[in-house]
């Protein structure tokens, strides 16, 4: 095994700028590192942070980059000079580590211009994602070019679960041995039931009701409407708190803002806050919410169904992607089939999909003892089965492996 010091993670999101699994995964992951090497963080922002052996630096854009341009590519090419500015600094790691196409080609440069073996983590895969060319337009086709090189090129590739492991051996020209599958993970310290409220009193939610959530960005991968469109299905004794915000197109935004008045005009008790809650707050949410849902109709993992039911929550989520390898179904939620039209996220019967989501919640929300008997089990499931801690020890040895194999930037 090759000897890792240290290690440079690149990455889009880091805190206090996170919006997505992606985001989580890398704070976590950091952490969890800098208990066993030295670990630099580059990311997108203006942070500049030290403690212990982690060193966190933030990189800002060119301003050139979004002027007298088209502003759907504006977010490509501000990544693309982000990326250019991470790989060209001096960097004394022994890996760097990658994550989403934000970065990939930086991890690429960064392989040729130090000679450093490249880690890439999949959290998703741009060709399964052809709703991003309503929000990037012709950019769609320079992330995917990104995400592309740095995966081809990539010494190891991390899939989050076995299910993104086979899309990126079915879409990229990988050998199979380079592509290695380690979970998600979730601070079970941190994600726990907690008996405070206030969060709910603020945003106007009555916690002595039950309710069903939901938590995330308003995307099409993330199938909001889908949940949206199964309100009139659901028991009028149910609350609906959608915790959604950061739309990726006015477009969407607009599409959920309708669907929202249309399905709240005859039915008290949807509540849409749309801001982006602190943590502290998320986990008051997931902690009360009678049931959690997770809708998505691309998803490679879903961290937010583990913080669900680290928090003792029922999970009813699509049966897509690596879901299946997180909540158990019948013993932490119920697993929802869904159908999607060839070449497209679009079911094939997205009434059906909607009145199938309302069934299971409705399922779980008028029996007790079933509720009950899965937020135990979905506590006890995510203590076992996805610590950081392990994430972290599996990841350290990857890096291991692949440092005794790399034979340099033209290998």
């Amino acid at each position: 095994m090759g000897a890792v010091k240290k290690v440079a993670l690149f990455t889009n999101e880091y805190p206090p700028h996170v919006y997505g699994g992606a985001g989580v995964h890398v704070e976590y992951l950091s952490r969890a590192l800098a208990r066993h090497i030295e670990v630099e963080v580059r990311c997108f922002g203006d942070q500049d942070v030290l403690e212990g052996t982690l060193r966190v630096r933030g990189y800002a854009g060119w301003p050139e980059a979004k002027r007298n341009t088209d502003p759907r590519f504006a977010s490509v090419l501000d990544a693309l000079s982000r990326s250019l500015a991470m790989a060209k600094d001096p960097l004394d790691a022994d890996i760097v580590h990658c994550h989403t196409w934000y970065t990939d080609l930086a991890g690429f440069w960064a392989r040729l211009l130090w000679d450093i073996p490249l880690v890439v983590t999949i959290h998703s895969l741009e060709p399964l994602r052809p709703w991003k060319a309503e929000q990037l337009g012709a950019g769609y086709r320079l992330s995917s070019w990104m995400e592309r090189t740095g995966i081809e090129h990539a010494d190891a590739v991390i899939a989050v679960s076995r299910a993104t492991r086979a899309d990126v051996l079915r879409l990229f020209p990988v050998a199979p041995e380079r592509v290695h599958v380690i979970h998600n993970g979730i601070d079970t310290d941190q994600y726990r039931k907690t008996e405070a409220t206030d969060a709910l009193l603020r945003h106007g939610v009555d916690p002595t009701r039950p309710y069903v959530l939901f938590v995330g960005r308003i995307t099409r991968q993330k199938g909001i409407i889908h949940l949206v469109n199964a309100v009139p299905y659901l028991d009028p004794a149910l609350q609906v708190v959608l915790c959604a915000g950061a739309p990726d197109t006015e477009e969407i935004g607009r599409e959920m803002a309708e669907r929202v008045a249309a399905v709240s005009a005859g039915r008290p008790g949807v509540i849409w806050i749309q801001e982006m809650l602190p943590r502290s707050e998320v986990i008051q949410f997931y902690s009360h919410a009678t049931v959690f849902c997770c809708p998505s109709v691309y998803e490679p993992f879903g961290i937010i169904n583990l913080e669900a039911m680290a928090c003792e929550t029922p999970v009813v989520a699509s049966n897509v992607g690596g879901i299946p390898e997180v909540v158990v179904p019948g013993q932490t939620g119920f697993l929802v089939d869904l159908e999607l039209k060839p070449g497209t996220f679009d079911p094939v019967d997205p009434d059906g999909f909607s009145r199938a989501l309302a069934e299971a919640i409705n399922r779980i929300a008028r029996d007790p003892e079933l509720r009950q008997r899965m937020g135990k089990r979905g506590r006890e499931h995510v203590e076992r089965a996805f610590s950081w801690e392990s994430v972290a020890r599996q990841t350290l040895e990857l890096y291991r492996s692949v440092a005794a194999t790399f034979r340099g930037s033209t290998g």
